[in-house]
């Protein structure tokens, strides 16, 4: 089974909020996908769309495939994991001078399609 991936490594957003509009796009196909994905006001949709585009756009050159060139329409999401990056750790300062530790996150957002014919 040939899949083709896409990877958005060190994106600035925390994994929990891009997981949320993971979950309803698993499984669908791609241009179906990226039709949900327009009209999501979430900023996690943005960057998950993208992905999506650059997996779509991989899929379509023949150079990266092995010769073939696949359509969207034929095209189905089967594997979108969104995992946790490196975090840049900041220090808030409290009262009676004690620290609180401030987590900026980062994910790593991955897509993997697959021809509907090799499902």
């Amino acid at each position: 089974m040939a899949q083709i991936n896409a990877v958005h490594k060190n994106a600035r957003i925390s994994a929990q909020k891009v997981r949320l509009v993971a979950n309803m796009v698993r499984g669908m196909y791609a241009d179906e996908a990226l039709d949900l994905l327009k009209f999501q006001p979430q900023r996690g949709a943005r960057m998950l769309e993208k992905v999506i585009k650059s997996a779509v756009g991989n899929a379509q050159d023949p150079d990266q495939n092995g010769g073939t060139s696949h359509r969207i329409e034929e095209l189905v999401l089967t594997d979108v994991r969104i995992d946790s990056g490196p975090m840049f750790k900041r220090i808030r300062p409290r009262a009676r001078g004690m620290a609180f530790m401030i987590k900026k996150r980062f994910s790593h957002i991955r897509v993997g399609l697959t021809p509907i014919d090799e499902l």
